[in-house]
């Protein structure tokens, strides 16, 4: 390793290796390093840039203060957040869980309720900072928190409570570094994308195995918002637009539709008038097939419950994700951020009913099909006519030997074609899934979403359908887990279940969410996620003096198996000429050897 490239390593080890030393001011460029790699910015003015106190304001938000340059850290922000607690009546403070670094995980709470509850009042849940580097909702969220409290917005409280969770990722917030999040144009530090186990929270909502994602599936539980947003910071390409937003599947492809119609419907047209009416650029978020070509054009699909939309679509909570462009500087976009929140306010007390409405009709739904595999349609379903981009060049890179991309700064309209999906595979719902006592993260998850189920009291004797792996392969590890990818058998079974065996049945309100994380098909299920490793251990052996004799009894009666293993011995000589592999391979094909390999442990009652 060269000594330059030791002192950048150094360098980024310096700026996040602990507080006292990530509080200092911030780095000067490397030498011989511009201080942005960051491409021309487009000139921004608006209405929103009102919303800005002056440096002499005792309320100022720390980010105020900086002039958007920097994020405060998490100290200072509970610090100024107390503060503001003990001078408004209409705020208050608590904790909602602890993260896996034991900091406490905290709300605000903004409600004309005397006692700070907000009982019987709906509530708007907004959180920033699951990925703790794209943190615009956190700033903005305390500016517009000041302006309810103390500057005439309360307003926004006659029909609504806000409970604010200004960071979400808060160990990932702490590691902040000028290497986090390289593209986003401000804060100078930002903090890492995932938790203290490297958990990318945004993909955590399922199998919920951070704490924090724990604490916040509670409080979902707990609040039952009519309006759920979650503030982010979108990656990919340049262009004009600064704040885009969307929903589960882009609403188009979403599993619940009442919620889904009512965010296309309201949400979607009366946020995007209150931001054009800020001078902000606002628009759906394009979600790129080609970063690299843009105008190939703008993907959308469904979504499953690991993602934040897609956990609101399957337990019907409307769920926005604010995706605010990247290479818009921070002060743009944190203002942008305030003009959606408080456009999210004023349109959820004026639709409280409607959504109230529409939550009860899609947790009335009980769907039949689910689902869960599909492919890109061959034809767009639509055309955005004018997309407003952001020319640029390419440059071949003598770092990455190959042509990379050049943003120009200059505005370009593109037509871009909307690529929607074509269903691959859906699976008909069981009426219920037994599962068995013994595994107990399952149960543990189930009951942490809220999903009922029902314990045997006695042995039953039951038909079911069982699935079968076949030819599973453990894929790269993510997110803290080994995920599976598995080709499925399903067979039927007379099964006698003991006492302790618990029952999900699919008629409930959470039905749809019990099927993502119990139908083996469901790219979200628990298989999929490697919650079952034992399966996958092969069965206990025996001498060959014994397994030679049960493997030729077994050829002997089995004409189809002996026909497919002659087959293989035909062709693989390696397997042909190896008397392990060739007892191992007949072995794990005898009937009934194993109650765990390559066996689902979740029955199915069809």
């Amino acid at each position: 390793m060269s000594k330059r490239m030791t002192r950048l390593l150094g360098a980024a080890a310096l700026c996040v290796a602990g507080t006292a030393i990530a509080q200092q001011p911030t780095q000067a460029p490397l030498p011989g390093l511009p201080a942005s790699m960051l491409p021309p910015t487009l000139p921004w003015s608006g209405a929103s840039e009102k919303l800005v106190v002056g440096k002499d304001d005792p309320w100022i938000t720390p980010a105020e203060q900086a002039g958007f340059s920097t994020t405060p850290r998490y100290a200072e922000v509970t610090a100024w957040l107390k503060r503001l607690d003990a001078a408004s009546p209409l705020i208050s403070l608590e904790t909602f869980g602890r993260t896996g670094e034991g900091r406490d995980m905290l709300l605000v709470r903004a409600s004309k309720a005397k006692d700070g509850s907000g009982a019987g009042k709906p509530v708007v849940l907004v959180q920033a900072g699951i990925h703790a580097g794209e943190i615009d909702g956190k700033d903005a969220g305390l500016m517009l928190l000041r302006d309810i409290a103390l500057r005439g917005k309360d307003g926004l409280l006659d029909k609504v409570d806000l409970v604010f969770v200004p960071v979400y990722n808060i160990d990932g917030h702490e590691k902040m570094s000028r290497w986090n999040f390289p593209a986003l144009r401000g804060p100078a530090e930002k903090g890492y994308v995932g938790n203290s186990r490297n958990i990318n929270l945004n993909r955590d909502y399922s199998k919920a195995d951070a704490p924090e994602s724990r604490a916040m599936i509670g409080l979902l539980r707990r609040l039952d918002p009519i309006l759920y947003v979650d503030c982010h910071v979108s990656d990919g390409f340049d262009m004009q637009y600064d704040i885009t937003f969307t929903y589960a599947g882009w609403g188009r492809y979403a599993y619940h539709r009442a919620t889904a119609d009512w965010l296309q419907g309201r949400f979607g047209p009366s946020v995007t008038a209150a931001l054009e009416k800020a001078g902000h650029i606002p628009t759906i978020y394009p979600s790129p097939i080609d970063t690299r070509e843009p105008t190939k054009g703008i993907r959308q699909a469904p979504e499953g419950p690991r993602y934040s939309t897609g956990y609101g679509d399957f337990i019907g909570v409307p769920t926005v994700l604010v995706e605010n462009q990247m290479m818009k500087p921070y002060r743009q976009r944190v203002l942008g951020t305030y003009v959606l929140l408080e456009a999210a306010l004023k349109l959820a007390g004026q639709d409280a009913g409607a959504i109230a409405q529409a939550k009860a009709s899609d947790r009335a739904s009980r769907p039949a099909d689910m689902l869960t595999r599909w492919k890109p349609v061959a034809q767009p379903i639509g055309w955005v006519e004018r997309f407003k981009g952001i020319a640029f060049d390419t440059y071949v890179s003598p770092a990455s030997g190959r042509r990379e991309q050049k943003w120009l700064g200059r505005p370009v309209d593109w037509r871009m074609p909307i690529i929607g999906q074509e269903p691959v595979e859906t699976v008909r719902l069981p009426k219920a899934w037994w599962v068995p006592a013994g595994q107990a993260e399952v149960i543990d998850r189930l009951t942490l979403h809220g999903i009922r189920f029902e314990v045997l009291d006695a042995p039953r004797t039951l038909t079911l359908d069982r699935v079968r792996l076949v030819d599973p392969q453990s894929m790269s590890v993510r997110d803290a887990r080994i995920p599976l990818d598995t080709k499925l058998r399903h067979e039927t079974v007379t099964e006698t279940l003991p006492a302790g065996t618990v029952r999900v049945p699919a008629d409930q309100p959470l039905g749809l969410l019990a099927a993502a994380l119990l139908e083996p098909e469901s790219q979200d299920s628990f298989l999929a996620w490697g919650f079952f490793p034992e399966i996958l251990a092969a069965p206990s052996g025996a001498e060959d003096f014994v397994r030679a004799p049960i493997a030729e009894a077994l050829l002997a009666a089995d004409a189809q198996l002996r026909a497919e293993f002659e087959a293989k011995l035909a062709a693989d000589a390696a397997f042909a000429a190896d008397g392990d592999a060739r007892l191992d391979w007949l072995s794990v094909r005898l009937p009934d050897r194993s109650p765990y390999h390559h066996l689902y442990p979740i029955l199915r009652e069809n």
